[in-house]
């Protein structure tokens, strides 16, 4: 089978997701999410699953991180919600803003999306990220 490389590093091999580097580039990549969805450090922490600001504010500055577990998966479903928002419609902007505008939909009651997420549980990050991907005709 063939490897995927990458034209800057064509000898590298499979990247490991709980190494420091991958963590700060998952952060860094989620903190960039973060400002254009709009959200406050009590959203954030609710998405993150954490209960330390003292945490989120290092993870902030940058530098390298071991993630738990529980963090990547989280991480995992908000790349996934992201990414399904910008397939799904016309512009980034209109993305950004389907997070926080209430929502019609049996999943969501009249509520944002934003607002389900706020109870800080990964069944939720999960049940969008499936609720998108559905949208989507999909998983992919």
């Amino acid at each position: 089978p063939m490897k995927a490389t990458t034209a800057s590093a064509p000898n590298a091999g499979p990247v490991d997701v709980h190494s420091p580097a991958a963590g700060a580039a998952a952060l860094r990549t989620f903190f960039r999410i973060a400002e254009a969805w709009r959200l406050d450090n009590a959203d954030q922490l609710a998405l993150l699953g954490l209960r330390s600001r003292t945490t989120l504010a290092a993870w902030r500055k940058g530098g390298e991180v071991s993630l738990s577990p529980d963090t990547l998966e989280r991480l995992s479903y908000l790349f996934g919600i992201y990414k399904a928002l910008q397939m799904l419609l016309p512009s980034p902007e209109a993305a950004d803003a389907w997070i926080r505008k209430p929502n019609a939909g049996p999943l969501f009651n009249g509520a944002s999306a934003l607002d389900r997420l706020r109870a800080g549980k990964v069944a939720d990050l999960y049940l969008v990220r499936q609720y998108l991907d559905a949208q989507r005709g999909g998983w992919g």
